[in-house]
């Protein structure tokens, strides 16, 4: 299934892109989509019946805002240097565990929404990443089968970020990830029943037209599978928790000088096969 939220922010409701490319309505059937709702097979057996039966309402999609596809995120683990080629690109040696960081899940916006460039940035930068939603509760995972069962979906994220802040004014990188907008996620959840293989998903993404990032899940350092299974050792992660899985080759800090970094009125896009396309204007905060 494909799920999402519609509405101005604050007040989305519950959606389903159908396997026609229809939007309806869910709101008679659960009241959003959320951690909770991930973790309820009876729900989610309720939204398939109604899906199947063709019974959920249309929506007409002429001019509704697409919000983030989860509502009440407990938090976003992300996961710096996990494709090869990234790492190459970059100078950096390849991690030999995953290397780990959060970003409030109040950076979190929807997938055409705006993005703000920090008042006193010179290195925003835009990262493409697969988004991989947690359906059950996680703690101490032993392997990669078990790990892939606690994952409800996957999702479309673009990890903003703003490398001096990251890199070069003291700390964790934490200080670059988390303005504000910097995590646009969407446009839908994709169930993983609808992903056999998410190491097998070709993503790209494009900077005022042009193609800046064009790499697969393959070149991933640590499979999504690993990735859970390994943060579950050091945090328990809950339903409705997301973590960004990296980025592939192709950001700007990788690229010769002058950097090619993001500016007010520049325009990004990106996609991952089969979970949908996102598209920002960016703005100065």
């Amino acid at each position: 299934m494909k799920l999402l939220r519609v509405g101005t922010a604050g007040a989305e409701r519950p959606a389903l892109l159908d396997a026609e490319g229809t939007l309806r309505d869910l709101s008679g059937v659960v009241p959003d989509i959320e951690g909770p709702l991930l973790a309820d097979a009876a729900a989610l057996g309720r939204i398939r019946s109604a899906a199947d039966a063709g019974v959920l309402p249309v929506l007409d999609a002429e001019g509704l805002r697409i919000g983030p596809p989860l509502a009440r995120i407990g938090k976003v683990v992300c996961i710096g240097l996990n494709y090869h080629d990234h790492a190459r690109e970059t100078g950096a040696e390849p991690p030999a565990e995953p290397v780990v960081f959060f970003k409030a899940a109040d950076t979190v916006v929807g997938p055409y929404d705006t993005v703000l460039v920090p008042r006193g940035s010179a290195k925003t930068d835009w990262e493409v990443e697969l988004a991989v939603v947690i359906g059950r509760t996680a703690r101490y995972l032993e392997t990669d089968e078990e790990a892939l069962a606690h994952v409800a979906g996957y999702a479309v994220a673009h990890d903003v970020s703003e490398r001096e802040f990251q890199i070069e004014r003291g700390g964790t990188w934490d200080k670059g990830k988390n303005c504000e907008t910097f995590n646009p996620l969407g446009p839908w959840l994709v169930t993983a029943d609808e992903v056999p293989d998410p190491q097998a998903l070709s993503l790209k993404l494009w900077v005022n037209g042009e193609l800046k990032q064009d790499g697969t899940t393959a070149e991933q350092i640590f499979p999504v599978a690993e990735v859970v299974r390994y943060v579950s050792h050091f945090m328990t992660l809950y339903p409705g928790d997301v973590i960004n899985t990296g980025t592939p080759a192709g950001v700007a800090m990788g690229q010769p000088e002058p950097k090619p970094y993001l500016r007010s009125g520049d325009v990004v896009e990106l996609e991952i096969e089969g979970l949908g396309r996102q598209r920002q204007e960016l703005k100065d905060a």
